[in-house]
């Protein structure tokens, strides 16, 4: 028997491995509840999160290679190009080769995709504000810097580079 009363088989495991094992599922939580929340406003502009990410990226921070891109919103390179087929699709972005570099592909955003981020941003940001509001703006820091310590923390424990914190299209 359990110490839960009877059902499951008994722990095995210690105190810290038990807060360890509950803020694994409180992130979890968290995450997949933000994410669904934010997915489905995403919808609402005709966009997917992966297409979102690409369209906010090059906003920000103007052309970037396929490898930049997909280095930045950290998906796969087939990822990034299959979302660059369907926005291609759309006419919101195109590819054009690196004139330094032939082998580079560069994504940049056509006069249609400046416009649809430019216009949904300003109402997305506020929308994500609004998610985090009964968070104090000192506790949102905390967190954030708490997140990103417990990222790279896992990360150096894995032999993998840290999570970055430079651009709008991760996050940070």
């Amino acid at each position: 028997m359990g110490d839960d009363g009877g059902v499951g088989a008994p722990r095995s495991w210690g105190k810290e491995e038990e807060g360890a094992l509950r803020l694994w599922i409180a992130l979890a939580r968290s995450y997949l509840t933000f994410s669904r929340v934010v997915s489905a406003k995403v919808l609402e502009y005709g966009l997917t999160i992966p297409q979102f990410g690409i369209l906010e990226a090059l906003h920000h921070l103007g052309p970037l290679s396929l490898g930049e891109l997909a280095e930045k919103l950290l998906v796969t390179g087939g990822n990034i190009t299959y979302v660059m087929d369907r926005l291609e699709e759309q006419e919101l972005v195109y590819r054009e080769r690196s004139e330094e570099d032939r082998r580079v592909v560069k994504a940049h955003l056509t006069p249609a995709g400046e416009e649809l981020i430019a216009q949904v941003f300003p109402g997305h940001a506020a929308f994500v504000q609004e998610l985090v509001d009964h968070l104090s703006p000192h506790e949102r820091d905390q967190l954030r810097e708490l997140l990103k310590k417990l990222g790279k923390g896992i990360a150096f424990r894995a032999g993998e580079p840290g999570p970055d914190e430079g651009d709008l299209s991760q996050g940070a």
